[in-house]
């Protein structure tokens, strides 16, 4: 029997834990873009609240890079472009929506979205290290590419 002259790493795990990952960050929009569809209202109100123009514009917008958005990336579909934009989009909610820092010190609410700022860091770094790298091995790209 022949050996693999590419680590195990490489050959097994490696596609594995780069299609979890774009799994799980794709879920991560596909499930808050279907959400803010039934919550249209809530959501509406608090884009409104947090001084969003053009709310309508602005959400459906948001839905449809969310969902159409996670899909693609949990399939591998055109992952670079797909992730880069969602990148994007998630530090652009993080600076409108969990502005912690134009909250009063020491709130609860205030820890919240401190929480949910870093959270989303932690969410951007994913998203450009598959805008840097490609999807994987078990991707459309990579089918696309063969």
């Amino acid at each position: 029997m022949q050996q693999s002259k590419q680590p195990f790493m490489a050959t097994r795990i490696e596609p594995l834990l780069a299609t979890t990952g774009r799994v799980l960050l794709g879920l991560y929009f596909i499930l808050p873009g279907i959400a803010k569809i039934f919550g249209w209202d809530s959501t509406a109100a608090l884009m409104a609240e947090k001084g969003m123009v053009l709310v309508p514009v602005c959400l459906v917008l948001t839905i449809v890079l969310e969902i159409g958005g996670g899909l693609a990336l949990a399939l591998g579909f055109r992952t670079r472009l797909i992730a880069f934009v969602l990148a994007g989009l998630t530090l652009f909610i993080s600076v409108v929506i969990h502005n912690f820092w134009a909250l009063p010190p020491a709130e609860v609410q205030t820890a919240h979205e401190m929480q949910n700022f870093v959270k989303n860091l932690a969410i951007m770094a994913g998203l450009l290290g598959y805008a840097g790298l490609g999807a994987g091995a078990w991707s459309l790209d990579a089918r696309r590419d063969a």
